[in-house]
């Protein structure tokens, strides 16, 4: 099975860790962390987005191409590339200024959405979504909603998405327990909250199925921990892989990742 990011990317330049001038950047984005680890676990995956015409742009063209990634969908817009400023407070990233770029003008034509719908999918781009269920109706979704627990989008792409992440950290357990069944109620088939270094849980409609992390070396940076997550979990679940593999999966990738600066594993895993 072959899978397709579409949504955002961008450059993250650290500029301070802890007050020290850090001058480090990669290129980055939900749908770039989570392909580039989705093919480092074995599967092909394309990335539909618009990235600049700059330095940056070019940057990552090359990086995703060394990667190996499909990049007949990922449009060079005429303009700057997407950047996030970030410091870092111990092991934790703190979000700065973000400047938009040729994001601020993305479209996913036709040709997107019909690429979009032969693979299975992971999507930040909520508005392309009913029209990719439309053209492919048994067409794989999955969603990161972070931790806007209460974001329109929710309700917005609900009729489409198959698989919802959720970041839960400081949510109690009857509310997660509740909010995943709603969600599997109303129409996606798996929902699955995320609590950092407290594990996983997800709700099938049936039973419930909790993880906890994989044992992880010294934590470096924790960008790109769910992307990472997501991208083991699906990696598993593409293999038509039991619910509780799936997440011992993106548990060990994420432990990966929290391990090295990058938001994605240096070797193939």
């Amino acid at each position: 099975m072959k899978a397709a990011m579409i949504g955002d990317n961008c450059i993250d330049v650290y500029r301070f860790i802890d007050g020290k001038a850090l001058n480090r950047r990669y290129p980055t984005g939900n749908v770039v962390d989570t392909g580039v680890n989705l093919r480092k676990l074995g599967v092909p995956t394309a990335i539909i987005s618009t990235t600049g015409s700059d330095d940056n742009g070019r940057w990552m063209v090359e990086t995703l191409e060394k990667e190996g990634l499909d990049l007949s969908h990922l449009k060079i817009g005429d303009g700057a590339t997407a950047i996030t400023y970030m410091d870092m407070n111990g092991t934790d990233r703190v979000h700065g200024e973000y400047v938009e770029g040729v994001l601020e003008h993305i479209v996913f034509d036709e040709e997107d959405v019909a690429f979009a719908a032969a693979h299975a999918l992971w999507g930040k781009a909520d508005g392309a979504l009913g029209a990719i269920k439309a053209h492919n109706p048994a067409v794989l979704i999955s969603f990161d909603y972070c931790d806007r627990l209460s974001d329109p989008i929710i309700e917005r792409t609900l009729p489409w998405v198959d698989v919802g992440f959720f970041s839960c950290h400081d949510e109690s357990d009857a509310f997660v327990k509740q909010f995943l069944q709603d969600k599997v109620q109303r129409g996606m088939k798996l929902a699955v909250a995320t609590f950092g270094e407290k594990g996983s849980l997800a709700w099938d409609g049936k039973v419930w199925t909790a993880c906890g992390i994989y044992p992880a070396g010294k934590v470096v940076n924790t960008v790109g921990a769910g992307d990472s997550y997501i991208a083991g979990f699906l990696s598993g679940l593409l293999r038509n892989e039991p619910i509780d593999e799936c997440m011992r999966i993106g548990s060990r990738v994420a432990a990966q990742v929290v391990s090295v600066f990058e938001p994605w594993v240096t070797e193939e895993s």
